[in-house]
């Protein structure tokens, strides 16, 4: 799973040619290291979403662009916008299923 930048957001999310879900976590969340592997086990199982991770702490601004409060938080864009959002961490099959709905609605 690939880490963005404030400075490759742009390009790695938003100008994205498939949908993207974004992990923002830090260091020091408990949830975000249940999350990560999970997150870790649906990239390389799914072809069809990309999923890239955005270290809160070092890239504030990009969070706070888009409303994150708690971590983990999951985004899901699609062309450039936030079509879903899925706020701590949740098993596998519940974390497949939320995506899949927001792929569906998205």
């Amino acid at each position: 799973m690939e880490s963005v930048t404030e400075e490759t957001f742009e390009t790695r999310v938003l100008k994205h040619d498939k949908p993207v879900l974004v992990e923002f976590w830090a260091t020091w969340c408990g949830p975000c290291r249940m999350v990560g592997p999970v997150l870790e086990q649906i990239a390389g199982e799914r072809s069809d979403v990309e999923i890239v991770k955005i270290n809160y702490d070092e890239e504030p601004a990009v969070g706070q662009r888009y409303g994150v409060m708690g971590l983990p938080t999951m985004l899901l864009f699609r062309d450039g916008e936030p079509v879903g959002s899925f706020v701590g961490a949740r098993p596998k099959a519940r974390l497949m299923n939320d995506l899949d709905e927001a792929l569906r609605a998205g």
